[in-house]
């Protein structure tokens, strides 16, 4: 298959380039190295190229006319204009290889952007013998060089980094003999895996998602012994608990080892004491809290398409003591539910539940929280699966009762019969009546009792709470600190996609469906607008995301190395979409 037919299978490729996607090699096509930081964004303007270095770097590509894009994923851009083709991909994490119509011109230069000492930065350009041209740029501090080659005919170009100018060079000059149709085709072959669908507007959506969960996964690297995946790769660039979860549900359709791989870093994080770290770093570094207790989940979820009973036998001892460790750890006043635990930031109160700045955790106390005593409980029971498909009965029917007294716990202290929510609990017994999305999780336990089901439905349908333009918003609109702001009001995929489970759970299948389609509706509308999958969006369906606040107003101008704004590319947001978009084609066709 030559490449001018391949391309003709993409035609539903997205027509824009949008600012602060993600472009760097990804670790299921070879080796990657978080610690260099070669990883690019997209700029503002053309085919620009932020290259997140410690010491920022500009690519730009410039042509009196940027044609159509035909390709554009995490690594592959191809557009064609009416002097010829614009190409640029990645042949190795350390090098950019790139063609350019008759009348382009390529650049490299640091960027400006005041936040660094510029001592020790240089940059030099000479004519080479056969007339090509080299530009060196280097910080002389950081030890990270950055070669641009622009060949004799002025049209093929490489970008390399390297530890030392001769070693960018190198791999510079040595990327100007590859075939790149070749290397187009390597970096699409992933493609392939995709079910077909045939409305192209999600067809085009799938391929994204694809394109964003495959940019965000990562080699083997120093402490992480197998493939890994991150939120994004700028400005999280490490590993996340429960993040890589999510991550997991939607590569199992695609590739179910490498989920498993994703799964099997996290576990492998653990501590002496059966702590698990809600964040670990290729270094070895991790965080002092954890997350979301969803990993034997995840771990069911990856078995039941690998079917490999090793993979059971070696997660559920680690389960066991992860739990354990939560159980001891997180159940201060011993009532048999669980507290996150409370930091001192006001705008991260509790990066643990993963919901930092949500009001619930405003007065900065300790709460019976309803949503981790729901995880702790339903993962307890998907441990019990685990034991029982391990033929460990006695194992299996702990775990079922240890789910079974924590459930009843939520059931008994956490629901309020009149307002038919579940709130927090103060450590003092009384309600802390903030209306949260964290109220919806205990429709991921089996004991629910279907009068309280219908009790929740009528408060996520009800306009005055849960029921916006795009749900669910993670703060009902009723409480006076609803906003824009992260989990302080914006819709998040992560929350809808446990609520659309919860409801399948309860049997409420037309439900589940319609928040699914509803869900897709809205990732895809704005992916149609900006080219990007963001971390969130907000419930009112008024607000841009680009406009939407994150701890705070957004710069006029994104720019993550100022501040974190909403994340472009954002891997839960991608992978949980094509679970949903998967999920929908098996269920309309």
């Amino acid at each position: 298959m030559g490449p001018d037919s391949l391309a003709a299978g993409w035609t539903n490729m997205p027509d824009i380039w949008g600012e602060g996607a993600l472009f760097a090699f990804s670790g299921l096509d070879g080796e990657t190295d978080t610690r260099s930081q070669f990883v690019a964004t997209v700029g503002s303007a053309g085919y620009d190229l932020l290259i997140h270095t410690p010491e920022r770097r500009l690519l730009t590509l410039r042509t009196a006319d940027f044609g159509k894009v035909r390709i554009a994923t995490g690594d592959v851009l191809i557009s064609e204009t009416d002097r010829g083709e614009m190409m640029m991909m990645y042949a190795a994490w350390h090098t950019l290889i790139g063609h350019l119509p008759e009348d382009g011109d390529v650049a490299l230069a640091f960027v400006d952007d005041g936040l660094e000492n510029t001592n020790g930065l240089t940059m030099r350009t000479e004519i080479l013998s056969d007339g090509g041209q080299l530009t060196i740029t280097e910080d002389v501090g950081k030890g990270d060089v950055i070669a641009l080659l622009l060949a004799a005919d002025e049209r093929s170009w490489t970008l390399a980094f390297g530890t030392n100018a001769a070693e960018a060079t190198d791999r510079a000059v040595d990327a100007l003999l590859l075939d790149r149709h070749q290397v187009m085709r390597e970096r699409l072959n992933l493609y392939a895996r995709l079910p077909v669908v045939r409305d192209p507007e999600r067809a085009r959506l799938l391929k994204k998602c694809l394109s964003v969960m495959k940019v965000n996964t990562l080699s083997a690297e120093a402490s992480i012994g197998q493939i890994w995946s991150t939120p994004d790769r700028v400005p999280h660039k490490a590993m996340w608990l429960w993040d890589s979860v999510f991550h997991s549900f939607a590569m199992n359709r695609i590739h179910a080892d490498t989920s498993w791989m994703f799964l099997k870093s996290v576990l492998e994080t653990q501590l002496e004491d059966g702590m698990i770290p809600h964040m670990s770093r290729a270094d070895g570094t991790v965080s002092s809290i954890t997350q979301p207790p969803i990993l034997a989940w995840g771990v069911w979820e990856n078995f039941l398409y690998t079917k490999r009973w090793s993979d059971l036998a070696y997660a559920l001892p680690r389960l066991e003591l992860y739990m354990e460790w939560i159980l001891t750890h997180r159940d201060k006043n011993q009532n048999g539910l669980l507290e996150w635990m409370i930091e001192g930031n006001p705008l991260c109160r509790s990066g643990e539940s993963g919901m930092d700045n949500s009001p619930r955790f405003d007065e900065a106390a300790l709460l019976d929280a309803v949503d981790f005593s729901s995880y702790a409980a339903a993962d307890m029971t998907y441990m019990s699966r685990i034991a029982e498909e391990l033929g460990d009965h006695e194992r299996s029917l702990l775990w079922s009762r240890r789910s079974a007294a924590v459930s009843a716990s939520i059931h008994s202290k956490l629901w309020h019969e009149e307002d038919g929510f579940y709130y927090d609990l103060a450590m003092n017994g009384s309600m802390s009546k903030v209306k949260a999305i964290s109220g919806f999780m205990p429709m991921l336990l089996e004991d629910l009792q279907k009068t309280r089901t219908e009790r929740l439905l009528a408060m996520l349908h009800d306009p005055q709470h849960f029921g916006t333009p795009f749900p669910v918003p993670s703060t009902a609109v009723s409480e006076p600190t609803y906003s824009t702001d992260m989990w302080r009001g914006p819709v998040w995929i992560s929350t809808n996609y446990l609520i659309i489970t919860g409801l399948r759970k309860q049997g409420k299948e037309e439900e589940a469906n319609k928040l699914a389609e509803r869900t897709i509706d809205a990732v895809q509308f704005w992916y149609e607008g900006y080219g990007v999958i963001f971390e969130y969006f907000d419930a009112e369906a008024k607000t841009s995301p680009l406009a939407c606040s994150r701890k705070g107003p957004p710069l006029q101008q994104y720019d993550i190395r100022r501040k974190i704004d909403v994340i472009r590319d954002f891997h839960w947001s991608a992978a949980l979409t094509a679970c949903l978009l998967l999920d929908s084609q098996a269920i309309f066709g």
